[in-house]
């Protein structure tokens, strides 16, 4: 048996990687972790998930400050919006968590390379600097265990140029300077609606398009629809069930061209139309990990899970997180991290995917977790729902923010919560008391009964559960 620099190593500091390094070494491994950016945390601290959470909240300040702080009898004039200090907020935030990050991985004695990693035939990872990496770099490391935790990039449409002026991703709405007077924005999935929001709400004429005829796929079909008459509301236009067949410059505009249906002109495009696996460039072939037609790494299951390549001269290779099947989400690759820690170092591993929450962090937010009533009604199960408007919830009078709904689907049976859908204030966070109840098996009869405080906005969690057995109290 060869000797390793370390037990295991990650390739990729994203949620994954730097979370199954952490529970890694916990559990007495010696780990490494190999990323191109010094700045640790992967996309969704640097460019996804923690700077649009800053720019929603600092929009959503700045909407309230100029539009609606009158309802509550403060009288505001002459609010401006100074663009740099956002984005400088932004950063201060990311730089505070990926600093955060650096201190765990001292903290766990991770040792961490920045470069970029690729395998060679013998399972070894290569190393090759990149800026940010130190003069004694490695050529090389070596690990019995080996993690793909690459993540994911920003995909596009067929015929339409990224590098053409005006269009950017997801990454290039976090950074403009300046309110686009007219912002067209191709995908309705969670990142379209969310940047959307934000500058809808600085000022932007935002047109929404989306090849289905839905918002959101994949959620809830009831809570979609309630979620579209709400940003309706707010200003957002939708084309929907439109195909984007181009984009072209016309003097100082674009033109968005979509096939069937009235081009759309603007000043900045954002393409939302979803992300790909980044496995490009890891010479996975070379050790025999396989790709799927969407480019995500093939892994087994069962007491195979994660494994992308069985043992051979020593070393093991797996894949968590987004450059695998499943929905691609920050707490889905964190789970995941620690379930191929715990089973490389203890054989053994849990993680339950029926109960994996997804969230749009929009003004209300849409929430979900388990089956949809579509995904019901497909399978044949028979279920019962519970539904309690945020109208009728106290709280959510006081604080003005009464749109939307909790949704339960339960069994019919045994009343086992098999989903629940909540749009409206706070939605993610209350969903963790559903998914929390769900994980222990729990019926609509359990939370039902719960106690929760007055005035609450969990008290609609509670409603709605009791409105499963037509039993809601206060609707």
């Amino acid at each position: 048996m060869p000797d390793f620099d370390h037990d295991l190593l990650l390739l990729g500091a994203g949620p994954g990687g730097y979370v199954a390094a952490i529970r890694a070494a916990q559990l007495g491994l010696s780990v490494g972790l190999v990323d191109l950016n010094p700045a640790l945390g992967g996309t969704c601290l640097r460019i996804g998930c923690i700077p649009s959470k800053a720019l929603l909240e600092s929009s959503h300040l700045y909407e309230q400050a100029s539009a609606h702080l009158g309802d509550h009898g403060i009288t505001t004039s002459g609010v401006t919006l100074d663009m740099a200090a956002m984005h400088a907020r932004k950063d201060a935030v990311v730089k505070q968590l990926t600093s955060g990050v650096a201190g765990l991985m001292k903290k766990n004695k991770v040792k961490v390379y920045t470069a970029r990693g690729s395998f060679d035939g013998d399972r070894s990872v290569k190393l090759e600097k990149v800026d940010g990496s130190p003069d004694d770099l490695p050529a090389r490391v070596t690990a019995k265990h080996v993690v793909i935790a690459t993540g994911s990039v920003p995909t596009s449409l067929p015929g339409i140029d990224l590098s053409m002026e005006g269009i950017g991703t997801s990454t290039d709405a976090l950074t403009w300077e300046k309110v686009p007077e007219r912002l067209v924005v191709i995908g309705a999935g969670v990142i379209g609606l969310e940047l959307g929001s934000v500058w809808r709400r600085l000022g932007s004429d935002v047109t929404v398009v989306e090849y289905l005829d839905r918002i959101l796929p994949g959620m809830d079909g009831e809570l979609a629809t309630a979620t579209l008459r709400e940003f309706k509301k707010q200003g957002l236009r939708f084309v929907l069930g439109a195909k984007v067949t181009g984009v072209e410059e016309a003097d100082d505009a674009l033109i968005v061209k979509l096939d069937g249906q009235d081009d759309v002109l603007c000043d900045r495009v954002l393409m939302a139309v979803g992300r790909k696996p980044y496995t490009d460039g890891l010479n996975l072939e070379a050790v025999g990990v396989e790709r799927d037609e969407k480019g995500r790494v093939v892994t087994g299951d069962g007491d195979d899970a994660f494994t992308a390549s069985p043992e051979k001269d020593g070393v093991t290779i797996y894949a968590i997180g987004d450059c695998i099947a499943g929905p691609m989400l920050a707490h889905k690759a964190e789970e995941e991290g620690v379930a191929v820690a715990e089973r490389i170092a203890t054989g053994h591993h849990h993680l339950d995917y029926d109960v994996m929450p997804g969230i749009v962090y929009t003004d209300p937010e849409v929430a979900s977790v388990g089956k949809t009533e579509e995904e019901l009604k497909e399978a044949g199960v028979d279920y019962r729902a519970g539904k309690f408007p945020f109208m009728a919830n106290g709280r959510a009078k006081a604080i003005d923010e009464t749109a939307g709904m909790v949704k339960f689907l339960c069994d019919a049976r045994t009343d086992r919560v098999l989903g629940c859908h909540i749009l409206g204030p706070g939605g993610g966070d209350l969903l963790a008391e559903v998914a929390t109840a769900m994980s222990f098996g729990a019926t609509s009869e359990d939370i039902g009964r719960a106690v929760h405080a007055h005035p609450t906005l969990s008290e609609a969690v509670k409603e709605a559960a009791l409105a499963v057995d037509g039993r809601a109290l206060h609707y």
